[in-house]
């Protein structure tokens, strides 16, 4: 499950979200918290709030879409917590 696996470094896309701007944006992932996903995008470093945002990633050429609010865990913890 690509909720247990590292996400920093990954390549991001918001598919939904609760503020309009953010739907359509992607970039990878710099780092993460608990809350938050650091994502550089168009050159740029922003934080966004998993809660409000459902992400797209692609692994091996798959699409893979999860709701921020199912891993607002810390790294550490979601890695365990997650099924």
């Amino acid at each position: 499950s690509l909720a247990r696996d590292e996400l920093i470094g990954l390549r991001a896309r918001i598919t939904d979200c609760t503020d309009p701007k953010w739907i359509g944006k992607s970039g990878f992932i710099l780092d993460e918290t608990k809350n938050t996903f650091l994502i550089e995008i168009d050159d740029q470093k922003k934080w966004i709030a998993k809660k409000i945002a459902t992400f797209e990633f692609e692994i091996d050429g798959k699409k893979i879409i999860i709701e921020g609010s199912k891993i607002t865990f810390r790294p550490e913890d979601r890695i365990k917590k997650v099924r």
